[in-house]
């Protein structure tokens, strides 16, 4: 499949490779934290499955000629210095469910939006985007356990 450059694509491609980016990010800044084994199971799932998604994007990232912004340095740094001061007096798992939660539905209400903003995208773009939408909503669903 050739594709020819088109910068509507690479900015949609961009903003799903960042939202799985801070996916993995804001796990691996809980997930030594969480208490239930079952818990640290299931983020660790959720992990495998953010980076299945970015194996994808940038499988397309190199099918459109395009290149990954990954997230800045203090962008990184911000999560896990704002996860730190969130857990320092409560580092239950039920705060670590909520702070995902709340990241998550950052990241669908980003993708939702973009998804809206861009229509005419590539197909198989909308089908990653789609697919990591859908992923998103059924975490948010499981999370709920944990609060």
């Amino acid at each position: 499949m050739i594709f020819l450059k088109n910068n509507k694509n690479i900015d949609v491609l961009n903003t799903i490779y960042k939202t799985c980016e801070m996916g993995v990010i804001g796990i691996n800044d809980v997930i030594d934290k969480a208490q239930k084994e079952d818990f640290r199971d299931f983020l660790n799932i959720q992990r495998t499955q953010y980076n299945e998604i970015l194996k994808k994007v940038k499988d397309l990232f190199t099918s459109f000629g395009g290149e990954e912004k990954e997230l800045g340095a203090m962008v990184k740094l911000n999560s896990k210095l704002l996860s730190d001061m969130k857990l320092v007096t409560n580092n239950s798992d039920q705060m670590i469910a909520k702070m995902m939660m709340e990241g998550t539905n950052k990241g669908v209400i980003k993708l939702n939006k973009t998804k809206n903003e861009n229509k005419g995208i590539d197909d198989e773009l909308l089908k990653v985007l789609d697919e990591l939408l859908k992923l998103m909503e059924n975490n948010l669903n499981k999370l709920k356990i944990y609060l």
